[in-house]
């Protein structure tokens, strides 16, 4: 039954119905039109209520009440479920009691029909209200009344109210339970005990998690699932390591003791709560499945697209398109999950076409504290899961120190996702042990939840005892399980001591085998990367017709005939062409090719057009999937406007698949830095942090062009300042044929990096852009470009440049027919490519060196080039300035003008 649509009914106390329906009686014109089509359905259920000799049965308003107090139990009754572990709830008005419906207790032992509705059958009112109390007020509060969907909401109401009627796992499952829970337990307390004062971010108030893990995977695996792909913060992360992922506790406990001699080589490294992991395990059934926890940093939530992308790329590349195959599951703080704006980015994303994943299993460990911050300061909405309601996702509330309702939870919470692909949250109530971290104290601003906490038992002896009073287990059982496991864990420990174990960088993921780390030497020149003749010609015939009967824009028409022209007449490509070239050439290769960000389609500037659209239909048409037969397709998407959820997915995507072409292209460059903690955080460091290799491409729209300060900056200096070891590829390129050669090289390196692209506007039309068919069937990409139009015995001095400011040089140059002053391109300003300009350098007869750039001189390239570029450059730039650009079209000529003026006279 569709709830919203009997609202009125749900909400309609029993004495206020008795007297419509007498005035309906009276005069049914009195009353509104719904209730008098209420009352005669009414009347109608009364005379006719019994078919082919079955008893008439007479539905009275007293039966209407009790269909509404059951309503109001499973819409309302989460807000009184006894969710909360250690303290009591926040008083709410739910509207459960008898008198609001115009019952009393007199009513408790009258039989009701309406008690089918709750799989009673005809059933006494106190039976009814038992069982209520039983599903919606005990320890899981059950939210799903917000759902619209009513085949969704009516197979949680049918799980909810039989299943969830008598939970009542097998004597197997309970030992799993305890087993998991003795693991959780028991590690936290050896590492308290052994390792005192050291940080951890322990679990402990919240260690059924680890046995909901379990069942999460073993069920995901029982439903088909090949792999579960984890994003959570610290908190409880060694627990996860070691008890789900099957890390070696010798090699946590070797991270603890610290007397390892590193290998910086490999890199920085990262504590030993931000490491990842992967494991092929064996579920309970003996089915194999593979667990991977992704590497994380501090910023929390921040993993969570990273996960998602990486889920959506092994569904994409590994399992044809089956989303039931890879789980994601995001573990989240309840502060965090409230808090943090990326939560809601991936929400939003879950169920579109680009990015959806089949559904996010999030995982709340709800301590009802932040660091120091309580609930009640951290978030407007009663539950910090509400953002779940965006998308109509059930929320199950559970009680963190009920073992057996957790594992309910998740054994509901996978067959949801396996059933109907989308997202399930499930919000644990539990608390913290110790403060944020083992050395913090927070009875400072907690004192009275920590008294309480203080003398709670931990979930392991809650189970322990509601096992041992059931007869489940006995007491000399439990003593047994708890010290072979302190045995165990002490063994590892003193084997630890006396054997440190060496040095091992983290361990790269079966994809990535076939590829090795970069040496400096890689960046000394390009490998080959121009395609044959043929695939350009397929490939122009591909992008430059559309089938037959599509009826494209007159505006796509003349696109379609300047491509085939540019392709089969002219032989010369642009900036688009060249672009679709480079896209096309790999899928015909068999790599995926994939880019999202915003209007990428089309392209912020209207260049790219990898998709038309008929004009009377609307249909669409992607000419580059419908180059051959055998090819990969083109994923290109349309994005939300989103640039730190969409680049963080990106980013996951390209973890998950180094064989594939993965790019983001931000709508302007100043945008991008809505996605600073994903670019500092795992784009420019996870290699030096992790040992993890990426080749995501990012595209900035950069150039002064005089549309103002936040529509020319990509911020070039921020990502040069980061620069070190070989970490990123930064380019700003001048050439089609460059764009061209250097997606290319990113899959055929025999490494993986991130490139940063600054990436044309106004040059993506540009004459000057224009490349030649031949430098795209053979060679490569070119990190220098050197000047042919100088006499070079005569160069007195070489103008360094790089992007757009380029063309204002050449154009003065070719204005004053300036033989003596050399322009010499950096395409690649990291790797600085110092081998191939001391070359270029070798034609000319000692002549000044300058570097010009079009951004001020506290921005750009020049803090980069100044502090690490030993050749003695002077600078023409920009004045220094707090903004990066004027927002007036005359002082942008103005002070374009008077740099290239400068250039040629300093």
């Amino acid at each position: 039954m569709n709830m919203d649509k009997y609202s009125y009914i749900a909400n309609a106390h029993g004495n206020y119905l008795d007297e419509l329906f007498k005035a309906y009686k009276e005069n049914p014109d009195s009353i509104d039109e719904s209730w008098k089509k209420f009352f005669e359905g009414f009347e109608f259920a009364q005379e006719n209520y019994g078919e082919a000799g079955e008893s008439t049965v007479v539905a009275t308003p007293k039966e209407t009440a009790v269909r509404n107090l059951i309503y109001n139990y499973r819409a309302w009754a989460h807000l009184v479920a006894k969710t909360n572990p250690v303290r009591e709830r926040r008083p709410h008005t739910a509207k459960l009691e008898l008198s609001d419906f115009g019952l009393s207790e007199k009513d408790l032992e009258t039989e009701f029909e309406v008690g089918e509705e709750i799989g009673l059958g005809k059933a006494s009112l106190k039976k009814i209200l038992d069982k209520l109390k039983k599903v919606y007020a005990g320890h899981i509060g059950f939210e799903y009344n917000h759902i619209r969907d009513s085949n969704v909401s009516e197979w949680l109401k049918n799980k909810i109210e039989t299943e969830g009627a008598d939970i009542n796992p097998s004597k197997e499952e309970k030992h799993r339970i305890l087993s998991k829970l003795n693991e959780a337990s028991g590690f936290e307390n050896f590492l308290h005990t052994k390792f005192l004062g050291q940080k951890r971010f322990s679990l402990e108030g919240g260690e059924n998690m680890i046995p909901a893990l379990d069942k999460i995977i073993n069920k995901g695996a029982e439903l088909d699932a090949a792999e579960v792909v984890i994003g959570m913060a610290h908190r409880g992360r060694l627990n996860v390591l070691a008890n789900i992922m099957g890390k070696t506790y010798e090699e946590i406990f070797s991270e603890f003791e610290g007397n390892q001699e590193v290998d910086l080589t490999m890199g920085d490294g990262d504590v030993k709560y931000h490491l990842g992991y992967a494991s092929h395990l064996e579920t309970t059934a003996g089915k194999k499945t593979y667990v991977k926890l992704a590497p994380n940093p501090s910023h929390l939530e921040a993993v969570d697209p990273v996960v998602l992308g990486y889920c959506r790329a092994q569904i994409d590349d590994e399992y044809s398109g089956d989303m039931g195959k890879s789980i994601p599951i995001l573990i989240h703080g309840d502060a965090a999950v409230a808090g943090q704006g990326i939560v809601y980015e991936c929400i939003q994303m879950s169920l579109l076409d680009g990015y959806k994943t089949g559904g996010t299993i999030h995982f709340v460990i709800n301590n009802q504290v932040g660091f120091t911050t309580d609930f009640a300061d951290a978030r407007s909405s009663i539950y910090c899961t509400d953002l779940a309601k965006i998308v109509d996702a059930p929320i199950l509330h559970v009680n963190g120190d009920d073992a057996e309702a957790v594992q309910f939870c998740a054994n509901l919470a996978v067959e949801y996702r396996q059933k109907f692909n989308k997202d399930i949250f499930i919000d644990m109530l539990c608390y913290r042990r110790h403060g944020h971290n083992e050395s913090d104290e927070p009875k400072f601003t907690q004192p009275k939840l920590y008294n309480a906490i203080g003398k709670h038992p931990n979930p392991r002896e809650v189970y322990v005892k509601q096992l041992t009073e059931k007869g489940d287990l006995s007491s000399d059982e439990v003593k047994k399980l708890e010290k072979e496991f302190k045995d165990k864990l002490q063994d590892r420990l003193n084997e630890i001591k006396e054997h440190p174990l060496p040095y091992k960088p983290q361990k790269i993921e079966e994809e990535w085998d076939h590829l090795r780390r970069s040496k400096e030497v890689d960046f000394e020149k390009s490998p080959d990367t121009s395609v044959s003749e043929e695939v350009v010609e397929k490939i122009g015939k591909a992008v430059s017709e559309v089938p037959k009967g599509f009826k494209p824009l007159r505006q796509i028409e003349k696109l379609l005939k300047d491509r085939k022209a540019n392709f089969f007449e002219k032989k010369e490509l642009g900036w688009a062409d060249a672009e679709l070239l480079a896209y096309g050439s790999l899928l015909t290769e068999g790599t995926i090719v994939r880019m999202s960000g915003q209007d990428v389609k089309r392209g912020t500037f209207s260049h790219r057009h990898a998709y038309f659209f008929d004009s009377n239909t609307n249909e669409p048409y992607c000419g580059l999937n419908n180059i051959q037969k055998e090819q990969q397709p083109l994923r290109i998407y349309n994005s939300l406007l989103s640039e730190y959820g969409v680049l963080g997915f990106e980013y996951g995507y390209a973890m998950a698949t180094p064989n594939a072409l993965v790019i983001w292209e931000a709508q302007f460059g100043d945008f991008a830095n809505g996605a600073q903690i994903m670019i500092d955080q795992f784009i420019i460091s996870a290699e030096s942090k992790w040992q993890r290799m990426n080749g995501l491409v990012m595209l900035l729209p950069h150039g002064y062009e005089g549309q103002g300060p936040e529509h020319s900056s990509a911020r070039m200096e921020r990502f040069l300042q980061m620069c070190a070891n070989e970490n990123i590829i930064i380019a700003n390129l001048t050439t089609s044929a460059n764009i061209f050669h250097l997606m290319r090289r990113q899959v055929a390196w025999e490494f993986r990096k991130p490139a940063v692209v600054f990436s044309p506007k106004s040059l993506l039309r540009h004459q000057g852009t224009i490349s030649p068919l031949k430098e795209f069937t053979s060679g490569k990409f070119k990190e220098i470009i050197a000047d042919d139009y100088v006499t070079n015995k005569n160069v007195k001095k070489v103008l360094f440049c790089s992007g757009k400011v380029y063309f204002d040089l050449l154009d003065e140059q070719k204005k004053k027919k300036s033989k003596d002053v050399a322009i010499v391109r950096v395409e690649q300003l990291y790797p600085w490519p110092q081998k191939q300009i001391d070359a270029i350098l070798k034609k000319y007869n000692n002549p000044k060196l300058v570097w010009v750039q079009e951004e001020p001189k506290n921005m750009g390239a020049w803090s980069y080039i100044n502090m690490r570029v030993d050749m003695n450059l002077e600078v023409v730039a920009r004045k220094i300035s707090a903004s990066p650009a004027t927002g007036f079209s005359k002082v942008h000529k103005e002070e374009q003008a008077n740099l290239v003026k400068q250039a040629f006279s300093i």
